[in-house]
């Protein structure tokens, strides 16, 4: 058997980035920046309230308590998005709303809850009763955050809805991002037959491509074909015409890839198979000439092929679109149920996330679909141990 490392680095070494192109930043949920995002404007782009309450003088307001108030004449009113720059003297104030542009003539804010009336007794004369800390309380000064021409995402960032928002408030328009990877989904098997359908003896519903379009869209990619073909391996090599004629970047495969007489992706595709020191997902195989696509072929049971997917295909993925990081996120957290794992093969065993640690999402069969679905994560336990203890600590990949 070769590790798991062995295998990743093969695929790893084989990727070639895909085009980048620049386009409307409300486009871009979903895509990774190729360049890095500067923002256009300083940010805050003035000096604005951070508080509903009265622009002030610090000065006129440093002495005040409740036990000795200072009044204070308001001489305008000033709601976020105004253009005006009222001026005012000693013994003055303007009342300001959070967001607002600070009057150049101002120091210090003071907020309504401050004062003796508060909003409902804001206009006219007011009286302070507490003062500001220092010169400058409560306001947001201009550039705080970052100055135009400021880096504000790096190159390989994935946008999200967080990004995106970022990007907007810094006045961006435009990002460069990677293409999205083209992919068809091939399942293989003469017992697969659609959900829905009548099943015969030795049949089953095909849930495989399902897993992968899911799977491939949550990282990105556009799926081009999503097929189930039979072990006859005239619709394989069909199927893979057609991947190649819609420009597929990545072909994967379930299903094939093992010991059995119908092993159809072994005898089809021109892939390198091998034995990893993996459970589950020990067959494994994969080929690229350079040109055309990346040929995943991976193990037919569920679970297999969702760890292959989160081990191999997605750092592919994501590394095809200049992703800074290829690997979700591992925490180490106890384990509360113990469990055994196989000799001398790293496992990925699908877990549940509790207050208290970690407990198995199943009994532990790579053919339980249907237990897949509550998997919060998987364990990563290494090849030397062969037994889980309750209080264990063990390296937690999260999955979405």
């Amino acid at each position: 058997m070769i590790t798991v490392e062995q295998h990743r680095q093969r695929i790893l070494a084989a990727v070639r980035p895909l085009e980048a192109s620049r386009m409307p930043l409300g486009a871009a949920l979903g895509r990774i920046l190729r360049e890095p995002v500067l923002s256009a404007v300083d940010l805050p782009l003035f000096d604005n309230s951070a508080m509903d309450g009265f622009a002030v003088h610090f000065d006129d307001v440093a002495q005040a308590s409740a036990s000795s108030p200072v009044s204070l004449e308001v001489v305008a009113d000033m709601p976020a998005g105004s253009s005006a720059d009222p001026s005012f003297g000693p013994g003055q104030a303007v009342r300001i709303m959070t967001g607002a542009a600070m009057p150049s003539d101002a120091d210090a804010v003071v907020p309504f809850e401050d004062t003796e009336g508060g909003l409902a007794d804001s206009m006219g004369s007011i009286r302070i009763l507490a003062a500001p800390r220092s010169r400058g309380q409560h306001i947001r000064p201009q550039g705080e955050e970052c100055r135009a021409g400021d880096e504000i995402l790096p190159a390989g960032t994935e946008m999200g809805g967080r990004q995106l928002a970022a990007a907007a408030a810094a006045g961006v328009q435009e990002v460069v991002v990677s293409r999205a990877p083209r992919v068809a989904v091939i399942s293989t098997g003469d017992e697969l037959r659609q959900p829905g359908e009548e099943l015969s003896r030795g049949q089953i519903p095909e849930s495989n491509s399902t897993l992968l379009e899911g799977l491939c869209r949550e990282n990105g990619a556009e799926v081009v074909l999503r097929t189930s073909v039979t072990d006859d391996g005239d619709g394989l090599r069909a199927a893979l015409a057609d991947a190649t004629a819609l420009g597929a970047d990545v072909v994967i495969t379930s299903g094939g890839v093992s010991e059995g007489a119908y092993e159809v992706v072994k005898q089809v595709a021109r892939m390198q198979f091998d034995k990893v020191a993996m459970q589950p997902g020990k067959p494994q195989g994969f080929g690229s000439d350079g040109s055309g696509p990346l040929l995943f072929g991976l193990p037919g049971n569920p679970v297999s092929v969702a760890v292959s997917f989160e081990v191999f295909v997605r750092p592919a993925l994501r590394a095809m679109q200049g992703a800074a990081d290829l690997d979700r996120l591992v925490v180490r957290l106890p384990v509360v149920e113990a469990w055994r794992t196989p000799a001398e093969r790293q496992q990925y065993r699908p877990v549940l996330v509790t207050p208290a640690g970690v407990q198995p999402a199943s009994s532990g069969g790579s053919h339980l679909a249907a237990s897949l679905g509550r998997a919060e994560a998987y364990a990563v336990v290494p090849a030397d141990v062969d037994h889980v203890q309750v209080g264990d600590l063990v390296d937690v990949m999260l999955v979405p």
